[in-house]
């Protein structure tokens, strides 16, 4: 049975790439976080024995882990709106951290990838972290240049004391691409340069127990660009807990957090209106949660208070404001077995809209930004999640909510229609941050499949739809994205396969039309507030072969559907990739 299983397995895989080759395609994404992964940890009734500078057995299993993403998951341009997913084989429970890997590919793509660590005395771990990955970019559909490089580079330490462990890492990323997305001006050959630079440190410190103090989490980033924009930002969050009180005989048990934090950004821009910003937010998130075996209501609140302060070369004075936000935090669970637990509940927060988070979803912005926080005033949801088997695991859900300052991107025209020699940014290739109140209403659903010990198939997929106050559409979001993923293992583990496939629908979006008249030539612009971008089906094949315990080779294949779909307008993504190399583990 088993092995007619494997065999419609497999079959699956092969039909699963042909039939998708039917669609639509993909695009580069340099786009890699590695920021240590902190798992939530489980806390017990009582303190924890301590032995010798060793963390308990329950902790040992979980220790702080710094998640390496060897290669980006999609094509190259880090110019895409798919986010960053890593396609790269991974064979599981590896013990050998170390590596070395190299590959080339088609479009001058080059990687490197490098992560070496070693275990001190005293269970001190320390590791060092390098990664590369370039492409020469489109030089037969663009005249101008649209090469990309990313590189990052970091350092990390992981601790286990007496009470608790302690994480600290730091790293440096440059992200060297152009604003080649010009699609209404024919320029020739022109400097269209844009370098982001950033430095992060952050820390952690889990305690065993959680007598009182949980965790402490310290997040710093400083950064800087070509445009000279700056923006520093440090945020301070403690988590305050007492677990697993019971009450009376009746079963239940009641855990008490309190969540507070620190956050504080300033922002400052050189060019086109020279905005400035600064925030300073302090929350306070308090809830208590009843819980029987898997069932459970968790009642709390959450307090933001905000002080913000903007300015640039249009305004007559600094605006300033102070406000303090309120937000309801509860949820309920009720478990009618494994694979029936039904759950929802509301939620809402305060997000502040930095320029690194901007950028992460869209490189192409203009180095000039008018920043605002988003407010989700109330989010309702409620949904169904199960485990069948442990063979099958679902989510599903729904949603509705009331949002304030709800940010999305909105295309630039000319910044100056006479000008003979322009800036990068100055070809109607670049985006803004803009802001509209509305209701968002959205549907998700995710799914996991065990049918083999070696097979592991997932599947997401997402609805979201806004009702905006002042605009008909919301641009460059698309209403519908999904994903689905497989990763098969054969002879003997030494061969991993690995299939991602990454969809979106249309997304609508503003665009100009510009015309020269006169002498000396001055340009005009008629714009579209309903341009279409098209949606795009990325199709990803990957796999590794140990040829040796310490060697490997590999094969990645990128947007495989080779359609070079925008993901901006004007953006155009790489074609087919096909991408091979070594790894070494030692």
């Amino acid at each position: 049975m088993n092995r007619k299983i494997q065999i419609l397995s497999i079959l699956f895989l092969g039909i699963s790439s042909a039939a998708f080759s039917q669609i639509r395609e993909e695009k580069l994404i340099l786009n890699k976080k590695r920021e240590p992964e902190v798992r939530k940890i489980e806390k017990k009734k009582t303190s924890v024995e301590t032995i010798k500078n060793y963390p308990p057995e329950e902790k040992s299993q979980n220790p702080v882990q710094y998640t390496i993403t060897d290669v980006p998951a999609v094509s190259d341009f880090k110019t895409s709106t798919i986010q960053g997913q890593d396609v790269t084989p991974k064979f599981e429970g590896s013990v050998q951290n170390n590596y070395v890997q190299f590959g080339m590919g088609n479009y001058g793509k080059i990687l490197g990838d490098a992560n070496i660590s070693k275990t001190l005395e005293n269970k001190i771990e320390v590791g060092l972290d390098a990664h590369f990955l370039s492409t020469q970019g489109l030089k037969k559909d663009y005249p101008w240049d649209s090469k990309q490089s990313s590189t990052t580079l970091g350092a990390f330490l992981n601790s286990y004391g007496d009470k608790g462990k302690f994480n600290l890492n730091a790293e440096y990323g440059l992200n060297s691409y152009n604003y080649y997305g010009i699609y209404a001006l024919e320029p020739g050959d022109v400097d269209l340069d844009q370098r982001v630079n950033q430095f992060k440190v952050n820390g952690y410190y889990d305690f065993y127990s959680n007598e009182i103090l949980n965790d402490i989490r310290v997040k710093s980033s400083f950064l800087k660009d070509h445009f000279d924009a700056q923006e520093n930002q440090v945020s301070v969050l403690a988590n305050l807990s007492k677990h697993a009180v019971e009450i009376g005989k009746s079963g239940i048990n009641l855990n008490a957090d309190l969540g507070v934090g620190l956050e504080a950004v300033k922002s400052e821009f050189a060019i086109v209106d020279n905005n400035s910003s600064n925030f300073v937010n302090i929350s306070l998130a308090p809830k208590v949660t009843f819980r029987k075996g898997e069932s459970y209501l968790m009642l709390g609140s959450s307090f933001s208070f905000l002080n913000s302060k903007n300015s640039n070369v249009l305004m007559a004075e600094q605006m300033k404001n102070n406000k303090t936000y309120w937000f309801p935090q509860a949820e309920f669970q009720y478990a009618a077995a494994q694979e029936f637990k039904f759950y929802g509940g509301v939620d809402g927060g305060l997000k502040l809209n930095t320029y690194a988070d901007l950028l992460q979803q869209n490189p192409f912005i203009v180095s000039d930004q008018y920043l605002r926080p988003t407010e989700t005033k109330y989010h309702f949801y409620a949904g169904l999640r199960g485990d069948i088997d442990e063979t099958f695991k679902y989510d599903v859900s729904a949603g509705y909510g009331k949002m304030g300052n709800i940010m999305f991107f909105r295309a630039n025209d000319l910044f100056d229609y006479t000008s003979v020699s322009r800036s990068a940014y100055n070809y109607a290739n670049t985006f803004s941050a803009i802001y509209d109140d509305g209701n968002v209403s959205d549907v998700k659903g995710s799914l996991q499949y065990f049918p083999l010990a070696n097979l592991i198939l997932d599947a997401e997929v997402k609805f979201t739809k806004f009702d905006l106050k002042n605009y008909e559409d919301i641009y460059n979001i698309p209403l519908f994205n999904a994903s689905i993923g497989a990763k098969y293992t054969m002879l003997d583990q030494k061969l991993l396969l690995g299939f991602k496939g990454i969809f979106a629908s249309d997304r609508t979006t503003n665009s100009f039309v510009l015309e020269g008249v006169g002498s000396p030539l001055v340009y005009q612009s008629a714009e579209d507030t309903h341009d279409i971008v098209g949606g795009y089906a990325d199709i990803n094949l990957s796999a590794e072969y140990k040829v040796h315990k310490n060697f490997s080779i590999f094969a990645i294949g990128n947007n495989l559907l080779s359609s070079k779909y925008q993901t901006y307008k004007g953006y155009k993504v790489l074609g087919a990739q096909v991408l091979g190399g070594v790894k070494i583990t030692f």
